[in-house]
């Protein structure tokens, strides 16, 4: 699979601003014509397709590395961040997992054509809803090529097609695993247009993408704040989204502090450079001499800088250097944690409300009171008790693998897997029933 060829050759051709636009004109027009034969194919049709493209991966491991060191020297060369050539990398446990999250998927019940709430009204027509697809979802993100096989894989099973634009900096990653997703679309005899991975690097495309209401129903922008606030003013097509992720532990004065001491290290070093990595440790003031010496042991160690509050730094001096009221609203993706000692509950569910961003928030305690008043009060799209945030992920929920989160609050909500790709409408069952 030669993707570098087929890069320049596309990009080649794109060399005005009218380029872009009748090249994503021809996309959009394409993808909206395979939306309406995607709406009639069977589950079974789906799940083959599926299947293919999840042995093509297999197959094409070795160009999957290669395509992707190509990006990860290039990458290192234009200076990326650890944090962003950590969320490129493709290993060989990452191409498992996409493997692996692709069969899943097969496995999910297929929610389109499915019927709910069919009852009789009292005309004696039946009435009820039953799940559709989208349609046409444009899908743009940054780093992760992950995202490709799993926007493509959840697209298709909910029935919609999907136009992909990735980052420039994944291109050859993007454009392999492209190429074996349209190998398994040919094999399973399902249009070559249900699937589209845009080959221009070319920004232009990214504003024609979000322009085209006739051509694509929603689009899901899944990056950095200043993609997503670009994407969200910018679009005139419905957009699902979450600008970042400021996530928050809160150690209660109730908590198990072994409990606490390994959430708390797990939320925060699993992995640095995820969405729902946590930002922010909260600690209740009663609690925090006998819990932030023996974490900030743990987390010296892994190589994670502090910044705390005051009363932090005098319970970890030269430990912790002093956070400034930005730290707070900072989403790192890096090894730095900030950290704040608070009287309790409502100190901590006060901090979360001026400074979370409504992605994931989590209490360890053990007092169920506590727990309660936490997941009443606490607005995120997922609220944790005794549990790390890093489990805030449509493949932990079961959903075989997620398109992204969502911390808007119509239509879809957390991770947004196969439901969140679909909408409902209305169905009448008569009889040759009129209105009177």
């Amino acid at each position: 699979m030669n993707t570098a060829l087929n890069t320049q050759a596309v990009a080649a051709t794109l060399a005005t601003h009218e380029d872009v636009q009748q090249y994503m004109l021809s996309v959009g027009q394409a993808a909206r014509q395979a939306s309406y034969q995607l709406a009639r194919i069977s589950t079974q049709e789906k799940n083959a397709a599926l299947a293919a493209i999840a042995d093509q991966l297999q197959q094409q491991r070795a160009a999957l590395v290669e395509a992707n060191a190509q990006d990860l020297e290039r990458g290192r060369a234009n200076g990326l961040s650890e944090a962003m050539l950590d969320r490129l990398t493709l290993t060989d446990a990452r191409i498992d997992s996409m493997i692996e999250g692709v069969l899943q998927i097969v496995e999910l019940p297929d929610p389109i054509g499915t019927i709910t709430d069919l009852h009789y009204r009292p005309e004696g027509f039946q009435l009820g809803k039953m799940r559709v697809p989208l349609g046409v979802i444009g899908i743009i993100y940054e780093s992760r090529p992950n995202v490709t096989i799993d926007a493509a894989a959840l697209c298709l099973k909910s029935g919609n097609a999907t136009i992909l634009r990735g980052g420039s900096e994944a291109i050859h990653s993007n454009q392999a695993i492209a190429a074996c997703i349209q190998a398994g679309l040919a094999a399973s005899g399902l249009p070559a247009e249900a699937v589209q991975v845009v080959k221009t690097t070319d920004r232009a495309a990214v504003g024609e993408l979000i322009s085209m209401p006739r051509y694509v129903d929603v689009i899901i922008p899944r990056g950095g704040k200043g993609l997503i606030e670009r994407i969200s003013a910018e679009a005139r097509v419905p957009v699902i989204k979450h600008l970042d992720g400021i996530c928050h532990v809160y150690i209660d004065d109730a908590a198990d502090l072994e409990k606490a001491i390994n959430v708390a290290y797990n939320a925060k070093t699993q992995r640095y450079g995820t969405c729902n990595t946590m930002e922010t440790l909260l600690v209740a003031a009663s609690v925090a001499e006998k819990v932030l010496p023996a974490l900030a042991k743990q987390y010296q160690e892994t190589g994670v800088e502090l910044r705390g509050c005051a009363q932090t730094c005098a319970l970890l001096p030269h430990v912790v250097q002093a956070a400034t009221s930005e730290d707070w609203d900072t989403e790192y993706l890096a090894p730095i944690l900030s950290i704040k000692v608070v009287s309790g509950l409502d100190e901590a569910i006060a901090h979360i409300r001026d400074h979370s961003s409504q992605h994931t928030d989590s209490i360890i305690t053990e007092n169920w009171s506590h727990a309660r008043r936490f997941m009443a009060e606490v607005d995120s799209s997922s609220v944790m008790v005794n549990a790390s945030t890093r489990l805030a992920d449509g493949f932990v929920y079961g959903l075989g693998a997620e398109i992204g989160i969502s911390t808007d609050k119509f239509h879809a909500r957390g991770p947004v897997g196969l439901e969140g790709l679909t909408s409902q409408k209305y169905i009448v069952l008569g009889e040759g029933h009129i209105r009177n």
